[in-house]
């Protein structure tokens, strides 16, 4: 039995990939769709003292030491002659929901930061499909290749990180012959920038200096 790959299943096994790509694809905006479905849950989420028997231990703990602390507020209410019905009043709360969650405009906040970290992840998992396929698509492709140069082809593809190398200040910066944000300015304000370097460096000469649009017309 042949341990080469035949042309019927390399071609079959690069559909697959193919399709299995498109499928991951899918099944990464689903489940972008899952992660904002599930935060959304958690800050519209409210907890009840006694869902947790923590909670409600603690609850049953502090309630008799707050009763007797709002019985003595009571009594300097009555010596301080402070009316009943204006009297404060000392009790125990439990927030169902935090800050975060019960403040309209902070869920909002919440709710963007969300959606751009879900956006992100979703763009990094698609690159990464994409990669594994092209790797994958490449890999049965080189079973079938025989021939050295076909090999040696492959090995000469550029990679990512050459096509899109590190930024350098030097070469933004003006380093660079000629300095890269020459290299993005249109001819004629490049015809300008000259036109200026050279008045500059003879200001104090009896030379005069065609306009630019002089040094314009010259050019074409």
């Amino acid at each position: 039995m042949s341990s080469l790959m035949t042309k019927g299943e390399r071609e079959e096994l690069q559909r697959l990939v193919r399709q299995r790509e498109k499928v991951m694809k899918s099944a990464a905006k689903q489940r972008s769709r899952e992660l904002l479905a599930d935060f959304e849950n958690q800050i519209s989420a409210e907890y009840a003292f006694d869902d947790d028997k923590v909670w409600a231990e603690a609850v049953r703990i502090v309630e008799p030491e707050i009763k007797k602390a709002q019985e003595a507020v009571a009594r300097r209410c009555v010596e301080l002659g402070i009316p009943r019905q204006f009297a404060p009043k000392l009790g125990l709360t439990w927030a169902n929901r935090s800050y975060h969650s019960s403040v309209k405009e902070r869920r909002e906040e919440l709710r963007l930061a969300a959606k751009a970290q879900v956006a992100a992840l979703e763009s990094k998992a698609v690159v990464q499909i994409e990669l594994q396929s092209v790797e994958a698509q490449t890999q049965i492709a080189m079973a079938g290749l025989t021939s050295e140069a076909a090999h040696a082809f492959l090995a000469t593809l550029p990679s990512v990180d050459s096509l899109m190398p590190e930024l350098s200040y030097e070469a933004i910066a003006g380093e660079s012959d000629p300095p890269i944000i020459e290299q993005i300015l249109t001819p004629n304000a490049i015809r300008q920038r000259r036109y200026r370097e050279k008045q500059k460096a003879l200001r104090d000469s009896d030379v005069t200096l065609p306009s630019v649009a002089d040094e314009s017309q010259a050019d074409a």
